[in-house]
C-alpha cells in the first residue's frame, strides 16, 4: 500500500466527496481538533498497521450489525486487535443474534460502504436508527481512529472528542465489556 507519511492538521485542501466534508464541517463546527492521514484504501491489517503509524494510535474495529429481522442496527466500537464473538454482544444488549448488516442501509443511515463504516458517519443518521455501542477496552485509548466517509483518510480524535462528535450527532453510547476470548 502506498501511504502518505505525513500527519495533517485539520481538513484537507483537494477535492473530497460530499460526505468527506460534512464530516469535517462537524468537527470543525464542534471545535474539535483531529488528526489525519491520507492512504490509499486500506483493506487488510497490514494496511491498517501502517496507518497507525502514521497516526501514532491504534485503529479499532467498527462493525455495522442488525438483528435476524433487520429492524434493529447497532455500531459497534472496539479494539482493533480483539475478536469479536457476536454472542457475547447479544447477551449484553439483551437482543437476538447479531449479524453484519447489508451494504445498502449502511448506505441509507450512514452514506458509506463497507470498509469505510465509523463512527463518524452518525451524522447523516438524523432519525437515530442505529444504536452506538462501545466496548469499555477501546475507553482505555488516548484515541479514537475512524474513516471520515471513505477509507482512504483516517482520523485521529481524542477519546473524549469523539464521545463530543457522537453526543453531538445525538447518539448516546452504550458501554458493554467484550471478554477477550
Amino acid at each position: 500500500m502506498n501511504i502518505d507519511n505525513t500527519l495533517y492538521s485539520g481538513r484537507p485542501t483537494d477535492n473530497r466527496s460530499d460526505v468527506e466534508m460534512a464530516i469535517y464541517d462537524k468537527l470543525d463546527s464542534l471545535g474539535i481538533d483531529y488528526k489525519r492521514a491520507d492512504h490509499e484504501h486500506a483493506d487488510t491489517m497490514e494496511d491498517c498497521l501502517a496507518i497507525e503509524k502514521v497516526l501514532g494510535a491504534k485503529i479499532c474495529k467498527n462493525l455495522f450489525l442488525c438483528n435476524r429481522q433487520k429492524t434493529s442496527f447497532y455500531m459497534l466500537l472496539m479494539p482493533g486487535d480483539k475478536p469479536f464473538k457476536t454472542k457475547f454482544l447479544t447477551s449484553q444488549l439483551n437482543c437476538a443474534r447479531l449479524s453484519f448488516a447489508e451494504a445498502d442501509k449502511m448506505q441509507e443511515y450512514l452514506h458509506t460502504i463497507p470498509g469505510s463504516v465509523s463512527a463518524l458517519e452518525l451524522i447523516f443518521d438524523t432519525d437515530s436508527n442505529i444504536q452506538l455501542v462501545i466496548d469499555n477496552d477501546l475507553m482505555k485509548d488516548e484515541y479514537i481512529c475512524g474513516h471520515p466517509g471513505i477509507n482512504t483518510s483516517t482520523v485521529r480524535l481524542l477519546r473524549d472528542d469523539m464521545l463530543k462528535y457522537v453526543r453531538a450527532a445525538k447518539h448516546e453510547p452504550t458501554f458493554i465489556d467484550l471478554p477477550t476470548e
